[in-house]
């Protein structure tokens, strides 16, 4: 289609990727939205749901911990999950963010805006 227009052609199909690539980040952002990670802490006693995104979206907390005098535990023990839900999900963006520029023939460890 592009024959013969030298570096006009070469330039479409430059416009052609990025409009590619725009669709698919799009797309991929939504799909971060409804990703899930689960972070724990205290053996599985709290447990933190978040997006891929990093939006907290439940908290799991075994009624076992719930005793006055250890208020500082359990208060230590809900950030500590939910911590680590926001580390998964940050690895989980940057596993799909590698997964996409990857299939668009960039390097995997390209640095490009969420």
């Amino acid at each position: 289609m592009f024959k013969g227009l030298g570096q006009l052609g070469d330039m479409a199909k430059m416009m052609k990727s990025a409009q590619e690539l725009q669709t698919k980040m799009a797309q991929m952002q939504d799909d971060l939205a409804n990703l899930t990670v689960t972070g724990e802490s205290g053996a599985g006693l709290v447990k933190a749901t978040a997006t891929a995104k990093g939006e907290l979206t439940g908290l799991d907390i075994d009624p076992s911990i719930f005793n006055g005098e250890d208020k500082e535990v359990v208060e230590d023990l809900i950030l500590a999950a939910i911590k680590d839900a926001q580390i998964k999900a940050a690895e989980k963006a940057q596993e799909e963010m590698a997964a996409l520029t990857e299939s668009m023939g960039l390097p995997k460890d390209i640095k490009l805006p969420f």
